[in-house]
């Protein structure tokens, strides 16, 4: 696992297409990034590629597999592999989906079974397909959209789309794969549908046994309560930091730095770190971490002091009903103030784990309202298309060229190591201080939320 700064993009946000990324990496954002999260290229129906149709061609819009080589030659890449579902036009969907009303046996699903399924839409958790003369229409388990189909684990054909794809991932350049909707992907009656226990963790051990035989890691993605992360942490997986985005801007909003340092001392060490993605800004992932007042100010300061953001934007008017997020960049959440997004970031690159940074963040990118209100799609306000000169341009501004070089320090200073001794403390109610220790090397921040001034030591190992 590289312990540098892993670039989260699309194949086509940061130049049209996989070799213009390529170009861009090496041309502008060289030793900034050290590994890439390339979210999904292949072709798909729907979510900007997570309703994936097949995983064995590159979607042509961006490329080919050659171009996924040339940049697994000089960047280890993370891969997406849904695992709870598939396109509704994919060849695969009418053998691998779930029957929604055989699920339930004769009785069916019953008004209490629907409510007690976790979801993020507000309807069931099923669509009708029409399958023609071999099945006519039938109603199947769909969690997300009306494209995502659910797969059925317990359909041996399934378990072998597992381990092939998985297998054709890593020969094909993953170092990394990362499990999208994870935690929905088993079902079972009377049951949430939601991280199952125990019966997660036996997909998750047979997942790993299949990643560790193709040579590669997995990262299981979960947005939901931390204390999910923890169970995770505590049996040696890989884990995500959704908690810190959240955190973080609290932190910022209220001056007031206890609830963020209570987090990086008791947070896991082998993680992920996050401030933005091409999703929202989560809210869940902090419950119990803030208190419902607290996440309450946070949620309406981010609209108060957020540049250009409202509520709509996360709103069925905006194609958008998951409640637990809020579509922004981290970049206007914070006002598009330089000083608070520079001290934010210099917090992730501190914290325990190894940062991934979005595109957008990358650039200190502002909403995309013009993207917006042609799509109407809220999410597309974080997902801005920056052409090749743009990033030229933007690599310009003094706070992008102060980020880039944080970002630098992070990826080359050994007090960044993983396994490193990091010591947490606040100095009165707005002040953080973190210091890392790895061998003779020395890091630390002292971070001030209320004047967003940020002091940077290190010595010259």
């Amino acid at each position: 696992m590289l312990n540098k700064i892993m670039l989260i993009s699309y194949a086509d946000s940061l130049g049209k297409n996989l070799k213009e990324l390529k170009t861009c990496i090496d041309t502008y954002l060289k030793d900034a990034v050290g590994s890439v999260h390339i979210l999904p290229f292949f072709p798909s129906s729907a979510d900007r590629g997570f309703a994936p149709i097949s995983y064995k061609t590159v979607d042509p819009a961006f490329g080919n597999w050659e171009d996924i080589a040339a940049l697994a030659k000089s960047y280890p890449l993370m891969f997406d592999f849904m695992i709870n579902h598939i396109s509704r036009q994919s060849e695969l969907v009418q053998d691998f989906c779930i029957d929604w009303d055989a699920f339930w046996g004769k009785s069916g699903a019953s008004e209490s079974d629907v409510v007690a399924i976790y979801k993020r839409k507000d309807r069931a958790p099923f669509v009708e397909i029409d399958f023609g003369d071999t099945q006519g229409k039938r109603k199947v388990w769909c969690t997300f959209g009306e494209e995502q189909i659910d797969l059925d684990l317990c359909k041996p054909a399934v378990q072998s789309f597992f381990t092939h794809t998985i297998n054709e991932l890593a020969a094909k350049g993953a170092s990394i794969i990362r499990l999208d909707a994870f935690a929905y992907a088993v079902k079972k009656a009377g049951s949430s549908c939601f991280f199952v226990e125990p019966e997660i963790w036996e997909l998750l051990g047979s997942v790993a046994a299949m990643a560790k035989k193709a040579g590669v890691e997995i990262l299981p993605e979960i947005h939901e309560h931390y204390s999910i992360q923890m169970k995770l942490a505590e049996k040696g997986y890989w884990v995500y930091d959704f908690a810190l985005p959240a955190l973080v801007l609290h932190a910022l909003y209220s001056g007031r730095v206890d609830k963020l340092a209570n987090w990086l001392k008791i947070c896991p060490r082998k993680q992920w770190t996050t401030l933005d993605t091409h999703d929202g800004i989560g809210m869940v992932d902090v419950v119990d971490l803030l208190s419902p007042e607290e996440i309450d100010f946070t949620r309406e300061s981010l609209y108060k002091k957020g540049a250009n953001v409202q509520k709509k934007y996360s709103s069925a008017e905006y194609n958008n009903l998951d409640v637990y997020q809020i579509n922004c960049t981290y970049y206007s959440a914070l006002g598009n103030n330089d000083d608070a997004y520079l001290l934010a970031r210099a917090v992730q690159f501190f914290a325990p784990g190894i940062p991934q940074v979005y595109y957008t963040g990358l650039l200190a990118g502002i909403n995309d309202i013009e993207l917006l209100e042609k799509t109407k799609n809220g999410r597309d306000i974080n997902r801005h298309y920056y052409t090749l000169a743009e990033v030229a341009s933007e690599t310009k501004r003094p706070v992008v060229k102060k980020l880039l070089e944080l970002c630098r320090l992070r990826n080359t200073h050994p007090a960044f190591a993983v396994e490193a001794d990091i010591e947490i403390g606040t100095d009165g109610e707005h002040s953080l201080f973190i210091s890392r220790t790895y061998g003779a090397a020395k890091a630390s921040l002292q971070a001030d939320f209320n004047s967003y001034i940020i002091k940077i030591d290190y010595n010259s190992c």
